[in-house]
């Protein structure tokens, strides 16, 4: 057997609506309570704005808008996971998250015709843990290229 198929990868467990999400932990510089949102003017209703992180700009996404979903007002338990992708650091606002856990590479599925309510590009495959089924995000796909571009844009005006 491959040891590659042997090794876990810690993944942070999100909720959006009634669903739960997994990123990898490589990924996530951190997750945050929600902090107060600068509006940037001209951006796409999914992108909040920005935040000052310790003092680094970071814009911020609202997952639920994102994927088509109801918005939520947010909460106690609403939460911003800090990614990290394609040299990139953006704040994803999901309704909580609560869990890390140790998913198999052998253990993500492809993913089903049809599943909740986020679009089938968006997600990686999906991991059957202990009757929990948790939807594997594909970051990469998250983010269209204007929305890459227009994200670098915000960050390079902290400058």
């Amino acid at each position: 057997m491959d040891s590659i198929d042997l090794v876990n990868e810690k993944a942070i467990v999100f909720q959006l609506a009634n669903e739960e999400y997994v990123i990898p932990v490589r990924h996530v510089g951190g997750i945050e309570r929600l902090h107060p949102i600068t509006r940037v003017p001209q951006t796409k209703n999914y992108i909040k704005g920005v935040i000052n992180l310790r003092g680094v700009v970071t814009p911020i996404i609202d997952l639920r808008i994102r994927f088509g979903m109801e918005p939520k007002e947010h909460d106690e338990s609403t939460r911003i996971i800090i990614v990290h992708f394609n040299e990139l650091e953006v704040g994803f606002v999901v309704d909580g998250a609560n869990d890390v856990i140790d998913i198999t590479k052998q253990s993500i599925e492809p993913t089903p015709e049809v599943i909740g309510s986020v679009k089938h590009d968006y997600i990686t495959g999906v991991v059957n843990l202990k009757e929990r089924l948790l939807i594997v995000l594909d970051l990469e796909k998250t983010l269209t290229n204007n929305d890459f571009q227009e994200v670098q844009q915000i960050k390079n005006m902290e400058g």
